[in-house]
Parts: structure tokens; sequence; C-alpha cells
């Protein structure tokens, strides 16, 4: 197995699941079956097969079915980020629970399925990761990659691996899966409350400090219902 950069993730699991309507009016995103089994199992046993041993899960909507599913589990074994009281978006939620999360910490959403390539998502990022340059690194896979996806795409890099915008009426070759490794030096001086991890990816843009490394599986996009069939055809499960 590779050496991975870190041993944790946090795990994006908060959220209110609205674009996954009606599916999510009585149970959490993380909840919704996909292939036989919850999307957070899905992310869970990806991080159990690649060796992280901890997670930390932010829970706010419907959090109390989320906490009591992994509560039992001991690979990776889960602890909780409450965000019960007030929803704190992405970036909101990694200050919350960083006390809680070492540096570099690998941080992912907790509705992704994704096929792993010639090595694992986890040992791709930590393969490339260099602390001296780097506050995050994200996770991107090319559209020949992402199934289900529609949009423009979501980033460039250059030919270091350093990441840049979208430009405006253009499409962009690279889209973030949601999984990414991060440095606490990304979470320095950032504002209270809830706020997207949008605004310190910004900074490091302007620091040359976000860097991207292309996945070498296949990804799927499930955002929506109607999204879960050609995924689990896909899967060739269901």
């Amino acid at each position: 197995m590779s050496t991975l950069a870190s041993d944790t993730a946090m795990v994006m699991a908060a959220g209110m699941g609205k674009r996954m309507r009606p599916l999510t009016a009585t149970q959490p995103k993380p909840m919704v079956r996909v292939a036989g089994k919850p999307l957070i199992d899905h992310t869970l046993d990806r991080l159990a097969e690649a060796g992280v041993a901890k997670v930390v899960m932010n829970v706010h909507y419907l959090a109390d079915a989320l906490e009591a599913h992994v509560a039992t589990r001991d690979m990776p074994k889960v602890a909780i980020s409450d965000e019960r009281e007030m929803l704190l978006e992405t970036g909101g939620g990694m200050i919350k629970a960083q006390g809680q999360l070492p540096d570099p910490f690998f941080c992912l959403n907790s509705d992704n399925i994704w096929l792993e390539g010639p090595r694992n998502a986890f040992a791709d990022l930590s393969a490339r990761w260099d602390p001296d340059e780097m506050d995050a690194l994200l996770l991107v896979v090319t559209h020949a990659s992402a199934a289900n996806f529609r949009a423009k795409g979501d980033f460039h890099l250059d030919p270091l691996g350093r990441a840049s915008r979208r430009r405006s009426g253009r499409v962009a070759p690279f889209i973030y899966t949601g999984i990414q490794l991060v440095s606490h030096r990304l979470l320095r001086d950032a504002p209270e409350g809830k706020f997207s991890t949008n605004v310190l990816w910004n900074r490091a843009i302007e620091e040359d400090r976000l860097f991207g490394v292309a996945f070498t599986g296949k990804w799927f996009e499930v955002g929506n219902p109607q999204s879960i069939a050609p995924t689990e055809a896909a899967l060739q499960i269901g």
C-alpha cells in the first residue's frame, strides 16, 4: 500500500441535499442508496481501502440518522463535527473541525462515487503532495473520465500543476471531484461563521499555492435523482 500523506479525512456530510429532492425529504443525502448502499458508505469504504484510519464528519441536516449510521464503524473510525445549530458551508465546516484534524488532511464530499485507477485517489494525491509549495491539492478529472457531468468544467492546470479558474465563456479541461488534500496553511486567517472553501482557494490561486492532480480513475457525478440509474448501470450493479 502506498504511503499516504495523512491518516485522517474530513467528510462533508452536513448539506441539505436540495438537488437530490425528493429523495432527501426524509433522509440526509449521504444516506441515499446507490448501487445497493448509502452514498456515505461508498465514501467510507474507499477511505478504508486506502488505509485512512480516521474520519471527521460534519453533520447538520437530519444529523441523528447519519450519526447513528456511522457510530459502529471501526474502519475508518468516525468522529463528529456537530453543525446542528448552524450550517457552516464547506469553508466554515473545515474551520470548525480544524482542531480534530492533523496537518495535512484529506477532505472530501460525502456523495462521491468513483472507480479507482492504477492507484487509489488518496495515493494519487499523496504522491504529488508538496507542503512547501501547496496550500491545497485538488483531485481533478478530465471530462472523458467524469460520468453524468454536463457542465463546462472548473479548472485549468499549468505544466507544473498550478490551478486556475475556468475563464468566462470557455470550457475548462478539469473538473473538481470533491476530493482534496489540505494544509492548515490554507485555513489561516479565515472568515468567521459560514463561508465557502472558494474564498480560501482564491487566495491560494493568487499566491500560486493551489494545485491539481489528474485522477487516474473514473468519477461519477451523483447530484440528483436522475443520475442514480446511469451510475448504477455503469457500476454494473442493480
